[in-house]
């Protein structure tokens, strides 16, 4: 075969020299924050509140469970798409017990690479181009960047600080809602403010989604970290609720192995179809030998969770009373395992310039929340840190973060 010639070559079409590569609907999204953070973490030294992962692994029972299905062979090779039937049982018996909620494990249960995964799949199997998504402001990043692979479009409905806590204004929420509104968004426990919402919002959200035909999609993988009088209610739970919501469920926050990747979804057939319609042409399938560890993991007595929370509630504790002495005004969270403050005591108001001097000026990395918010202004003067860490980090983080009191 004769080699084609660069005067035989095909023309561009029209327009592909000045066309950029990047898809149009990803241009918004650049590299993530938590990557430039934890960068600027390495780069200084500085010790890593930003990025939301623990730095001591999770039960040591449950990391032989992981090593004992990789010498068993059992994982290692592509486990059955809709994730291995031990977890997928381990799963519903959890929502039972936890939760009086009764999944079929064929049917209704899907393992995903994480909640990451499990909020694409979910949303690109459930949103058709043009679809509106009303999400609550702020919101984890990846939702943005699905809404817009799938090509919906998203419609913040801004959390508030009131009292204390970032709250949710219901009439807002209603009022955001049209005719070409397909689902709406739901996370709680809340990242990043740390609300949880109450069984007021929640009966208000229920109402408005069988009101106006809405799906949900509910991301509640911080369920076991509620503090203080906080409850958590899976939305699902609510009347008419049970057959219109997917909930989104992980391992990596509750017991501590975030690099594993397992998450989950629940929810009525025709739902988890749709999803896993999406999911199977993500990742097909992922995490093969520790999907048998979460399903122990999720059988463990409820004595580990209670000491998991208790744990995270000293941890959330000692961060929040360094933040208070270096002169944040902190909204201790009610759930999730991260603060929210406001810089203005500290005569800032710039929540990216304040993040990226600070490692600079007391060797603390956090994370601007502006990034969470399509109205950037709204965000503008809030910081989050990140308290999943050793005691020891965690105090001389406050004592570095002293130095800024006025």
């Amino acid at each position: 075969m004769t080699a084609m010639t660069s005067s035989a070559r095909p023309a561009d079409p029209a327009g592909s020299a000045a066309r950029p590569p990047l898809n149009r609907r990803l241009a918004e999204f650049g590299t993530t924050i938590f990557a430039e953070m934890s960068a600027l973490a390495l780069r200084t030294g500085s010790i890593n509140l930003g990025q939301g992962f623990p730095d001591t692994d999770g039960p040591e029972e449950i990391r032989e469970a992981a090593v004992r299905a990789l010498r068993d062979g059992r994982g290692n090779q592509y486990p059955p798409g809709p994730g291995v039937p031990e977890l997928r049982a381990a799963v519903t018996a959890h929502q039972l017990r936890r939760y009086g909620l009764t999944f079929d494990p064929d049917t209704e249960v899907l393992v995903t690479a994480g909640a990451t995964e499990a909020i694409a799949a979910a949303l690109l199997g459930l949103l058709e181009p043009g679809d509106e998504v009303v999400a609550l402001e702020p919101y984890y990043d990846s939702y943005a960047a699905c809404i817009a692979m799938a090509g919906g479009r998203r419609v913040p409905v801004t959390l508030r600080p009131h009292e204390g806590r970032f709250r949710l204004d219901l009439d807002e929420l209603r009022a955001a809602v049209t005719d070409r509104t397909r689902l709406l968004l739901i996370n709680t426990p809340h990242n990043p403010t740390g609300t949880v919402l109450t069984r007021a919002e929640l009966t208000a959200i229920a109402e408005l989604a069988v009101e106006r035909d809405l799906l949900v999609v509910t991301d509640e993988v911080y369920e076991h970290l509620v503090f203080d009088d906080a409850e958590h209610l899976p939305l699902a739970t609510f009347p008419g609720m049970r057959d219109r919501t997917v909930t989104i469920g992980s391992a990596g926050k509750t017991f501590s192995f975030t690099g594993w990747k397992v998450g989950w979804v629940t929810g009525a057939p025709d739902l988890v179809t749709a999803v896993r319609s999406a999911k199977q042409y993500l990742t097909y399938v992922a995490s093969g030998p520790f999907q048998y560890a979460v399903a122990e993991a999720l059988r463990l007595p409820d004595s580990y969770f209670e000491e998991f929370r208790a744990d995270m509630l000293t941890k959330r504790d000692l961060l929040a009373g360094g933040l208070e002495r270096a002169g944040f005004t902190v909204f201790r969270p009610a759930g999730t395992y991260f603060i929210t403050t406001d810089i203005r005591p500290l005569g800032e108001s710039d929540g990216f310039a304040f993040c990226r001097s600070l490692p600079e000026r007391c060797g603390v990395v956090a994370i601007p929340n502006a990034v969470f918010y399509d109205h950037r202004e709204q965000g503008a003067p809030f910081v989050r840190f990140a308290f999943c860490k050793r005691t020891g980090v965690l105090e001389e983080a406050a004592s570095r973060l002293k130095t800024l009191a006025p």
